[in-house]
């Protein structure tokens, strides 16, 4: 059995870490582009170093996924494999802003055993263990029960005109924590219709998915995980009434986007 307690641990300090660069907290910053639109600082890799570190000395048996790490096929052989974003959404933590986390899943045989949120600079640490329920700070998680999508709260900056029906709330940069927002009732419905990856939403929707909410991608598929192409189109994650609702709504839209050409 996994060291709980040291897991939490580690995923803590990998947050303090990010926020000891984090320019929020006043400290200078180095920032580049990996590609055009894909922004990457000094502390995605520094937190990525140390979780490698500290995760394989927690469980040397499992495999590895991280946005910052090169991809490797040996992970296929392991039926456990960590499943790392070092600073999900590094363009809030890049400006200064709070909407970002770091993100951590264990994964076994295609799906999450337990996932962590550590979002420092709002205060936050997320948990979710399969089977057992999702805590924000300690405090047990009830997802949203919205049964109705007129009317559900989206975290989005604006809306599409086909869209506004649905009401807009705050929207952080990182996809995770918009996620667990479902997971919070702070929201009740996340959509995205790009392809993602697997680190995105790992521990997200282990925390969305014990708290009650309904994940899937775009089309109503769960999510598998390790997969040799650590891709999926789209997600979902919303109160249990209108999951269906919002597959349907956004139907059109994603069968004509998961059609073109992928980057």
């Amino acid at each position: 059995m996994i060291d709980h307690d040291r897991f939490v641990a580690i995923v803590r300090e990998a947050g303090a870490i990010a926020h000891s660069h984090w320019p929020g907290s006043g400290h200078d910053l180095q920032s580049w582009e990996k590609k055009p639109g894909d922004p990457v600082c000094e502390a995605d890799l520094a937190v990525d170093k140390f979780l490698r570190r500290e995760l394989s000395a927690l469980l040397p048996s499992a495999g590895w996924l991280s946005e910052e790490t090169i991809d490797g096929p040996e992970r296929m052989d392991n039926r456990l494999i960590w499943l790392v974003d070092p600073v999900d959404g590094t363009r809030d933590f890049i400006r200064g802003h709070t909407g970002w986390a770091v993100s951590v899943a264990l994964i076994s045989e295609g799906r999450p055993l337990m996932g962590m949120l550590s979002a420092p600079a709002r205060g936050e640490e997320w948990l979710a263990v399969a089977g057992r329920g999702a805590w924000r700070n300690g405090k047990v998680l009830i997802a949203s029960k919205c049964t109705d999508l007129s009317g559900a709260r989206i975290p989005a900056d604006s809306l599409m005109k086909e869209d506004q029906l649905m009401l807009t709330v705050e929207k952080p940069n990182s996809i995770a924590l918009r996620v667990a927002m479902v997971a919070a009732d702070e929201a009740d419905v996340i959509a995205t219709l790009r392809w993602g990856f697997e680190w995105d939403l790992g521990a997200a929707a282990l925390i969305a998915r014990e708290s009650g909410a309904a994940v899937s991608d775009a089309f109503g598929h769960p999510f598998g995980y390790n997969k040799r192409d650590p891709r999926s189109f789209g997600l979902i994650a919303s109160a249990p009434g209108i999951h269906a609702q919002t597959i349907e709504h956004l139907a059109v839209r994603a069968n004509i986007l998961a059609a073109k050409p992928r980057d």
